[in-house]
């Protein structure tokens, strides 16, 4: 793990996903804790508990998996979680209410850290509120 948590969550969870794996146990901080809060209201994950081992905190994240679908060929695709990380310790990206980016026509989400806590684009809109852009789920 380094210094940017959201980065190294984000990239646990692809990990897990693409390799089928059942659950991602990841560290719990408040940022974490309402990613994944936002992650399960939002359908992406299935299960969220919180362990703890000796004096520290952990996340064990249950993957939803997505059936596969069938190509107009004879290939198999399989569709998984896709997460991308926008702002970053090194380019931080800032948005107004109005100019939040729409993931696949709004199929897709955009979490953003508000003044009011860390919400989805849907929310950030509908309390006419912007913020850092965190990072886009499809």
């Amino acid at each position: 793990m380094g210094k940017d948590t959201i980065a190294d969550i984000i990239t646990s969870i692809r990990n897990a996903d693409m390799n089928r794996k059942g659950t991602v146990r990841i560290p719990s901080t408040n940022i974490t804790e309402n990613i994944v809060k936002i992650l399960l209201r939002e359908g992406f994950i299935e299960n969220v508990r919180k362990h703890q081992e000796r004096d520290k905190y952990f996340l064990v994240l249950t993957i939803r998996h997505r059936r596969n679908r069938k190509g107009s060929s004879k290939t198999i695709f399989k569709t998984i979680l896709n997460l991308k990380r926008i702002s970053r310790p090194g380019l931080r990206i800032y948005s107004n209410y109005q100019r939040i980016p729409r993931i696949l026509g709004g199929m897709g989400i955009v979490i953003l850290s508000t003044s009011r806590g860390i919400m989805t684009d849907r929310e950030a809109r509908l309390e006419r509120i912007g913020g850092e852009i965190l990072c886009y789920i499809w």
